[in-house]
């Protein structure tokens, strides 16, 4: 019987990793994959988190062969878009950036795309694309001006974090909130059981580790 493919994160997200954590699963290896995330020419949100996602796990796909260590491996890929329209929000650099973007957001409706990508030793890709509909309350300057001060927004798509303080903000949430987080878990052990990666095979090791 063929052993276990490893798993391979190309990513260096802590909350990625906390969310495959919370369904038993612990990476062998966390290769970040820094990747050119600027959208080209007319391209929909959806389009970029899928390419985004794909593009990260090929790059950590290669890194990894150069260090010898994907010859029975997964790599998992995922990206985070969030969009007003066709509006593509930046991932926040700046206070002025994350400024702009929880102005814009604030009491309507916006959507958040994830892309996750798993790659097989062989290169097989299969790609699955997640799509959030959250609506945030209208917030006032001082929610704004406070919100800003916590730095929570940094590097955040759309410049907030829902998994913080700007849990506050959202009224309605239609899809996938983990998804929103930065890593669908239905959609993504989905994905690494149909590649032979036996997420159910983790819980049964917890679940004697315990004592149930």
């Amino acid at each position: 019987m063929a052993s276990r493919p490893e798993l391979i994160l190309a990513s260096a997200s802590p909350r990625r990793l906390a969310l495959l954590n919370q369904i038993g699963i612990e990476p062998e290896h966390l290769i970040p994959a820094h990747v050119d995330e600027t959208a080209e020419r007319g391209e929909l949100p959806r389009k970029l988190a899928a390419r985004l996602a794909e593009s990260k796990a090929m790059t950590a796909q290669y890194k990894a062969r150069q260090s010898g260590i994907a010859d029975n491996a997964l790599v998992l890929g995922a990206d985070t878009v969030v969009s007003v329209g066709r509006r593509i929000l930046p991932k926040a650099e700046t206070m002025d950036e994350a400024g702009v973007s929880l102005r814009l957001l604030s009491g309507r409706s916006h959507k958040v795309h994830t892309g996750i990508c798993l790659i097989s030793s062989s290169g097989h890709a299969t790609r699955r694309i997640v799509e959030t509909k959250i609506r945030f309350k209208r917030l006032s300057s001082r929610e704004i001006e406070s919100y800003l001060a916590s730095a929570e927004w940094r590097d955040k798509a759309g410049g907030y974090a829902i998994q913080g303080i700007a849990g506050a903000f959202v009224l309605r949430l239609s899809g996938s909130y983990h998804g929103v987080v930065g890593l669908p878990l239905a959609e993504t052990a989905a994905l690494l059981n149909g590649a032979g990666y036996p997420v159910q095979f983790n819980w049964l090791n917890q679940s004697s580790l315990s004592g149930v």
